[in-house]
């Protein structure tokens, strides 16, 4: 048996040997990976930290809001209206029992983890910030946890710290303890990092901040397709994620928030579902999670995302991230044996994505000709600047894996590679 095999084989404590994982059964749910592209070249898609392919089911769950039940939630008396909110709010329902929240009503729907971040931002900082007070961040964030915060410190005159990391792409969590003072209103981190693939260590972040009364919100956009997450045993205020990473559409997503939390909250959209009633003197909001789900929702997107998590949550979770974590090794390896790469972002504890550099060749100039090959991987700074400048690098090029890479399509990356050395070098 090969080492991926084995990995992907391994079983939990104190259960017999379990099948191993079965990726092709897997791909058969995929049918975008089955095409060709570039004269004859079969797509080998890892550009999965940037968007998920989505099984079959997600897109007939589409089709069957639009071709049967299309109609808006909530203020319908009629069928169509009944079976679109039924399955709307089963969607919500599904979604909280695969975070593990307390309640239906801690999840909001919003477009995405961007605007789940902004939605923080707004309803809870301009409440309960004050010029002086302190948002924690770290180094290695996504943009759209960095810009909301800079949005907020530019209009209330709150500051924007941040936890180091090391060269290895790591936090320095000693560095997180000297910014928790009594200024601290909110530490706001990434659970694992999109440029890199750093699994940071949230519940102990968590820890600190809480022993010094400062709530915490998790981008788990990186997280929730690959490892389970449990937002009860996190304890985590907020915690926010994309449907389209978690193998459904784009434009929908979550934001998870204790309830007290959400409760304390301002909406920052008014307009219609949001509320309970409105005259010209006076507007009283609606319950949460609907006052921050202003007007018609993404129902089919929402819909959508419920039907992808229950594929996800069917599959054996732990065959899939062993599966996952022997590509992430064996990826690694193999491209540290390409002469003139050098991986950025070694720490200890990844998930499915490693960045490089090649030496001599621009990360776009490797991405071209990769596409040449088929394969499709993402090169830039990947919507985290300060990470490269930590790095020193103008950009990399990153492979991302998900359940549905095979080992053969790490060899097609590889040999590819070698293709970028005969043009460049």
């Amino acid at each position: 048996m090969s080492t991926l095999a084995k990995a992907s084989a391994a079983t939990a404590p104190g259960a017999g040997p379990a099948a191993p994982f079965d990726v092709e059964r897997v791909r058969r749910d995929f049918p975008i990976l089955d095409q060709e592209i570039h004269h004859g070249k079969h797509l080998v898609y890892l550009d999965n930290a940037a968007t998920s392919q989505k099984p079959q089911v997600v897109m007939d769950a589409l089709g069957r809001y639009y071709g049967a039940d299309n109609a808006n939630v909530h203020r319908g008396v009629h069928r169509l209206s009944e079976r679109a909110t039924e399955a709307y709010e089963g969607a919500r329902r599904r979604i909280r029992q695969f975070l593990n929240a307390g309640e239906d009503r801690e999840i909001v729907f919003v477009r995405g983890t961007t605007e789940a971040i902004n939605l923080v931002a707004h309803g809870w900082g301009r409440r309960f910030f004050k010029a002086g007070d302190r948002v924690v961040v770290s180094e290695m964030e996504h943009h759209s946890n960095i810009v909301p915060w800079q949005m907020l410190r530019d209009e209330l005159g709150i500051e924007l710290a941040v936890i180091p990391m090391d060269d290895e792409g790591q936090l320095e969590l000693e560095g997180l303890e000297e910014l928790l003072t009594a200024r601290t209103k909110l530490v706001s981190v990434v659970h694992v990092s999109n440029a890199l693939g750093t699994v940071n260590p949230v519940e102990r972040i968590v820890q600190l901040a809480h022993a010094r009364g400062v709530p915490v919100l998790l981008d788990g956009a990186q997280a929730v397709p690959h490892i389970g997450v449990d937002v009860r045993a996190l304890d985590a205020d907020f915690y926010v994620f994309s449907g389209h990473k978690l193998f459904g559409p784009t434009g929908i997503g979550v934001l998870y928030g204790k309830a007290e939390r959400l409760e304390a909250m301002q909406p920052y959209q008014g307009g219609g579902d949001m509320i309970r009633s409105v005259t010209f003197e006076k507007t009283t909001y609606n319950v949460i999670p609907y006052k921050f789900e202003a007007g018609t929702p993404h129902i089919s997107g929402a819909i959508a995302l419920g039907e992808a998590i229950e594929w996800f949550r069917a599959l054996d979770l732990a065959g899939v991230e062993a599966h996952e974590r022997a590509l992430l090794e064996l990826a690694t390896r193999k491209l540290r044996e390409v002469p003139g790469v050098r991986i950025i972002g070694t720490a200890r504890e990844k998930l499915g994505v490693v960045s490089f550099v090649m030496e001599g060749v621009h990360p776009h100039d490797i991405g071209t000709v990769l596409d040449l090959e088929g394969v499709a991987i993402r090169t830039g700074h990947h919507c985290a600047q300060p990470v490269m400048q930590h790095f020193k690098v103008p950009a990399t090029a990153r492979a991302s894996f998900a359940l549905y890479n095979t080992a053969s399509e790490i060899d097609a990356l590889v040999a590819a590679l070698a293709k970028v050395r005969e043009v460049f070098c």
